[in-house]
């Protein structure tokens, strides 16, 4: 049986799952959630599955590291629909979700090499120096404060707030985040990470991890798209459709079988 399916170009389940790891459940998991395209069946009503499958199930894995499951998972059901533009819409959202991501880092990256040549205030200060400093008004540093960003203490005889020398830091971090367009809740988790690292020197590491990362994920789009343009230029031309293989591509794969 397994002899006769090689030889007409059918695939068992077991043959595409052995070669990427998986189970044979997870490949009828994938087609009955739509990554895969319908299977046909034996006589005997065995799925079997064409060197078809096996290009949609390589774009899918390829897709996953830099799209997300979630979205690997609609990319493939659009495309597996017909809906190659609601499938090209989807990736664009991810390419733009990383430049996005890229911008927030190198705000935050600006932000920190701003304030690290700026000396630690000697002693306390209060909020009108501060406000007047950051170019603010003292009701914006209450804000601040409501939203965590700053946690000054309050002088017990005076009920005045007394900003420390970490929170003229956070408050400065905070402004020059805000300069550059981010949001106080977007804000205040970093705001967090540094006063519970002692300052912005420990996060040297977690920014470099931050960029490797984007990096990689921009490496695995680019797999990712080559893998599923090896798909689409596979897939059957929809009825009254164009092929889906751009005539201009050079060497484009045909159809399997």
């Amino acid at each position: 049986m397994r002899r006769n399916l090689q030889d007409s170009g059918r695939l068992r389940p077991v043959d595409l799952a052995r070669g990427h790891g998986l189970s044979t459940q997870a490949i009828r998991n994938y087609e009955a959630a739509g990554i895969l395209p319908g299977a046909e069946r034996t006589p005997h009503g065995y799925r079997t599955y064409t060197p078809l499958h096996a290009t949609a199930l390589q774009a899918f894995l390829a897709l996953v590291p830099g799209h997300g499951h979630q979205t690997a998972t609609s990319i493939m059901q659009a495309v597996n629909r017909d809906a190659t533009e609601e499938a090209l819409r989807l990736i664009d959202e991810s390419h733009a979700q990383l430049l996005d991501d890229r911008r927030t880092l190198q705000a935050v990256e600006a932000a920190l090499h701003d304030l690290s040549p700026v000396p630690p205030e000697r002693g306390d200060t209060f909020v009108g120096p501060l406000s007047r400093r950051l170019g603010i008004r003292p009701a914006t540093l209450r804000k601040w404060e409501r939203a965590g960003l700053v946690q000054p203490r309050r002088d017990p005889r005076t009920g005045y707030r007394v900003y420390s020398a970490a929170d003229v830091r956070d408050a400065l971090l905070a402004h020059q985040l805000r300069r550059g367009g981010y949001l106080l809740e977007q804000i205040a988790p970093l705001i967090a990470q540094v006063r519970s690292a002692g300052g912005v020197a420990p996060l040297e590491l977690m920014l470099r991890d931050w960029r490797a990362r984007l990096s990689a994920r921009s490496r695995a789009m680019l797999t990712g798209a080559a893998a599923l343009d090896a798909y689409l230029g596979c897939r059957p031309a929809p009825p009254g459709g164009r092929p889906n293989a751009a005539p201009a591509a050079p060497g484009p794969l045909r159809p399997a079988g």
